[in-house]
């Protein structure tokens, strides 16, 4: 029997109502002269070159910290900010200036805040002193001390301006063209001891020497006179004055390549053998004269930075204090030729460099002219500075027993009036402070947010006198009956006029 299928129909869905597509909108560049577009040309197929493995240039030794160093840095914070704030002052009339206008120098002095300047300048007792000259008028003036010293200064500047005027010489003869510009120069005048307007100065006087050129970014200063004499560097000094002394001690004459004094590598500074193999290679170079022609020199090669060695040498030995900031040198690249790395280059070099991280911005060192933390030769304006860095650690109220000053007077007992145990100046171990603000932290400057004004910082001053340490326990018994029986009477005194009376004098009944 055949097996039939049935289909079974289902009803379908109703169908969704039709509608016509909306209309296309009109097209207005019909009559516009349409071109068809070229077919664009394939793509260059891709090169593929091979990548060159690119090899940094790193520095020779990795930098060490050297405390020795880096105390030279940190002892000079405040009298830095000490010798801006006489620089101000100076400029005015008589050496006298208000505490009002030195307000209006906030941000020459590095202060991004409003500080108290009364007691900024009190914190240095042995170069400002406070003049008061009515309730609202206080003005400041340098102490006779720190005015002589001043004075010193000025001197010694005047007599050594030949001296200024050699170094200036040598510093052109060692640039490319024998120019540089006056602004480049002004960065490193006060490493030099050049004055201050040494271009209104020096460079005007000696027209046999310099000659102010205009250029398209400044005027310049150009060489007129080359001097063979003053074409020697410190580094070929020393080297004949070594061979001197050898031949005085063994009476022979030893022939070999000039270079610099061999100075042995700080303790702390861990080289590798091959390290200290190219250290000495480098060292073993011939020597070249900063004062040669480098024109021909190409830049990166070895006889490039063995010049540019030469010639950081010379200028940190032209230096007062054989240092300077590295960002100085960097301002010169151009007359130099020297590289970008230039302080990279400085560390590959510890024998004779070492560059400190201490302070706002880095500073070098020629390791051979110092021992320790002291210059091994100083100049008379390099002790006039330590005799101003004196003058600046002069604490506001000395330790009982410590050494006095031209300022503390004898009590009655012979003993020094006017010290506080709680001196606040025993910050002195120099703390690290990157810029100016803090270190006005360091020193005890308070804030203005408290309705202070420039000028009139001495209202509500409490420490504007020392503490009063007589307290009576080193007196004697007598001296100390005499203030019992006053006091007795006083209060005989209070008990009688507590009584009450009539305006006619008849005691009152008392409630």
């Amino acid at each position: 029997m055949e097996a039939k299928l049935l289909l079974l129909s289902f009803p379908s869905p109703p169908a969704a109502p039709h509608h016509p597509p909306p209309p296309k909108s009109l097209f207005l560049g019909a009559s516009l002269p349409l071109h068809p577009l070229a077919a664009a040309p394939p793509p260059p197929p891709l090169r593929i070159r091979p990548r060159l493995a690119v090899l940094a240039q790193a520095a020779a030794v990795k930098r060490r910290k050297e405390v020795p160093f880096d105390n030279v840095i940190q002892r000079d914070k405040k009298l830095k900010l000490v010798l801006k704030l006489r620089n101000i002052l100076v400029s005015h009339p008589d050496r006298v200036m208000s505490l009002r206008d030195l307000g209006r120098f906030r941000r020459d002095l590095g202060l991004t805040r409003k500080r108290r300047l009364i007691a900024l300048l009190k914190r240095f007792p042995g170069v400002f002193e406070i003049v008061e000259e009515g309730v609202y008028s206080l003005r400041f003036r340098l102490t006779p001390a720190a005015e002589r010293l001043y004075l010193d200064e000025l001197y010694l500047r005047n007599e050594s301006e030949g001296l200024a005027v050699a170094k200036l010489r040598k510093l052109l003869m060692m640039s490319l063209d024998r120019r540089i510009l006056i602004e480049r120069i002004a960065h490193l005048k006060n490493d030099l001891g050049l004055p201050s307007n040494f271009h209104d100065t020096i460079c005007l006087r000696y027209p046999q020497y310099f000659r102010v050129v205009r250029m398209d970014r400044g005027p310049a200063l150009e060489l007129t006179e080359w001097d063979p004499e003053l074409a020697v560097s410190a580094a070929e000094m020393a080297e004949e004055e070594n061979r001197a002394r050898e031949a005085e001690d063994r009476n022979l004459i030893i022939d070999r390549p000039l270079r610099f004094n061999r100075v042995k590598l700080p303790k702390g500074l861990k080289v590798s053998r091959g390290e200290a193999r190219r250290i000495e290679k480098f060292r073993e170079m011939p020597y070249i004269s900063p004062y040669a022609d480098f024109s021909h020199l190409r830049s990166g090669s070895p006889e490039k930075e063995k010049h540019a060695c030469g010639v950081v040498h010379e200028i940190l030995s032209l230096t007062l204090e054989k240092r300077t900031l590295v960002d100085h040198l960097t301002h010169f690249r151009e007359e130099f030729r020297f590289s970008q790395s230039l302080r990279g280059m400085l560390i590959r070099h510890p024998d004779m460099f070492y560059v400190s991280l201490k302070g706002d911005r880095d500073s070098v060192f020629l390791r051979e002219a110092y021992k320790n933390s002291q210059l091994i030769e100083k100049s008379h304006l390099v002790l006039l500075k330590e005799k101003m860095r004196a003058l600046v650690a002069v604490p506001r109220f000395p330790r009982r027993g410590g050494p006095r000053t031209g300022e503390e007077t004898e009590g009655p007992n012979g003993a020094a009036q006017g010290y506080n145990e709680g001196s606040d100046m025993e910050d002195d171990e120099d703390d690290d402070f990157s810029d100016m603000e803090d270190l006005i932290g360091e020193l005890g400057g308070k804030s203005d947010n408290s309705g202070y004004r420039w000028g009139d910082g001495w209202v509500g001053e409490s420490d504007g006198s020392p503490p009063d340490f007589g307290d009576g326990d080193d007196s004697s018994p007598q001296e100390v009956e005499a203030p019992k029986a006053k006091s007795n009477a006083a209060n005989d005194a209070n008990d009688d006029s507590s009584v009450p009376v009539f305006p006619d004098g008849r005691q009152r009944e008392r409630w």
